[in-house]
């Protein structure tokens, strides 16, 4: 594009551009009245005026000719009172502002009292010697306290010993009873079978011969009797030593006895085909033991160190 043409164009447009906006300036500082004059005497319609001016107050009563010095305007109605509309919307909630952060309390720092000019020794020694007096009390309540812990801990400890040594007499007491209650039932029990033994023994009829159940049969020997004899007095010395017990069956059991020269017993022991039960077979054992010695004076020739015995109740 030629710059030379261009230059003048923007000139034109630029000047109108001005008459334009100091034409709009002049337009707006005209009164109201003047627009409507000017659009009545261009016979335009209302409408088309944009600007339309405010109507005059008209008030009732005569026509009042003034001169108007200043502006001027219509009185100012009377005030009416106007009922109050009740607030149907509640109103917002009201959220307190925060509280301020506490300030933290400043210590408040004490003054010391001046030290005195000229501290008084005697109050101190008298301070010192107070504090002694308590240390000295404290300890000597302390010592007391003690020694009468001590007391009651021996006291206490006395007391268990006296009721130990009561529950040990009542218990030693209750032993010998019935130590001697199982003794007097021993006597009892052997008083029992020896009378029972007395009464076989006079129902025999032959007081140098052994009992009809323990008689042994003959064989051709020529010291079977005093063999026969030798069997009957072990018998005769073993049984009043046998504390049979009470469920003693009628069956026969045998034992084997070990024995010394002169008759002392050395052992005592049941053949397995015992048919007692275990309080049974101590029984016999223990009437043998009890025995200690056999006869043997006047037996020396048929003597045997194992001899074997039968045992039945009777």
């Amino acid at each position: 594009m030629d710059e030379s043409k261009a230059t003048p164009k923007a000139v034109v447009l630029s000047a109108i551009l001005h008459i334009g906006i100091v034409g709009f300036l002049f337009l707006a500082i005209l009164p109201c009245s003047r627009y409507e004059a000017f659009f009545d005497a261009l016979g335009l319609p209302a409408w088309m005026n944009p600007i339309t001016c405010s109507k005059p107050l008209q008030l009732q009563g005569p026509i009042i000719e003034a001169t108007l010095i200043g502006p001027t305007g219509s009185p100012p109605p009377k005030a009416v009172k106007a009922k109050p509309v009740p607030n149907s919307v509640p109103p917002p909630p009201s959220v307190p502002p925060p509280p301020p952060p506490p300030t933290p309390d400043k210590p408040v720092v004490k003054s010391l009292p001046p030290p005195p000019d000229h501290p008084d020794v005697k109050d101190q020694e008298k301070v010192v010697e107070d504090a002694a007096l308590q240390a000295e009390a404290k300890q000597l309540q302390e010592e007391k306290q003690r020694q009468r812990q001590s007391e009651l801990d021996a006291q206490a400890a006395r007391q268990k010993a006296e009721k130990q040594k009561q529950l040990d007499e009542i218990f030693k007491k209750m032993d010998q009873a019935a130590a001697q209650t199982r003794k007097l039932d021993n006597t009892a029990r052997q008083a029992r079978q020896q009378m029972a033994d007395l009464k076989n023994a006079q129902a025999d009829g032959q007081p140098d011969l052994p009992n009809t159940a323990q008689r042994q049969t003959g064989n051709n020997s020529p010291n079977s009797s005093l063999s026969d004899a030798y069997a009957a007095a072990i018998q005769n010395a073993v049984t009043p030593n046998w504390l049979r017990p009470d469920n003693m069956p009628d069956v026969p059991c045998v034992v084997h006895i070990v024995q010394m020269i002169g008759g002392d017993v050395m052992s005592a022991k049941v053949d397995p085909s015992c048919p007692y039960d275990d309080a049974g077979k101590r029984s016999i054992e223990n009437a043998v033991l009890r025995t200690k010695t056999l006869p043997y004076k006047g037996f020396e020739s048929v003597f045997s160190r194992d001899i074997t015995l039968t045992f039945r109740p009777q």
